[in-house]
């Protein structure tokens, strides 16, 4: 198994994202990492983390619990509540860039395994639609 470093991980979120800087980038991955956690359970959630830098597993690791699974539409809308200034059309884009990343490194296998975790329609956050 391999772990993503921070740099990398970051890095590619700020491409996708196209954010002007690396904060701008761990603002996002930390806001829809926290988010993402609330709702994965158990082994998955573990693996997951396993597989993410540790800055980032943490994170993954210790959320709230969710009192109910959000649809993707919510997920979207409860990111752009989190983040100062955003809409939901810029949040759309900050779960798409960090969550396609993150699938990246948890690779196919667990990538399908933590959709069957959430809600339809997650499959395109992670950018991987039709892969539930």
């Amino acid at each position: 198994m391999v772990v993503m470093r921070w740099e990398v991980f970051l890095e590619q979120v700020r491409e996708r994202g196209e954010y002007d800087s690396h904060r701008e980038a761990e603002r996002a991955a930390r806001t829809v990492l926290a988010l993402l956690g609330a709702h994965l359970v158990g082994e998955v959630r573990a693996e997951l983390a396993a597989r993410l830098p540790e800055t980032f597993a943490v994170i993954l690791l210790n959320p709230l619990q969710a009192a109910e699974p959000l649809s993707p539409e919510r997920f979207v809308r409860a990111t752009a509540a989190w983040i100062e200034g955003a809409t939901e059309q810029t949040a759309a884009w900050d779960v798409g860039a960090v969550l396609s990343v993150a699938a990246d490194a948890a690779g196919d296998d667990l990538t399908r395994r933590v959709l069957l975790q959430l809600p339809p329609g997650y499959d395109l956050l992670f950018g991987r639609p039709g892969r539930a």
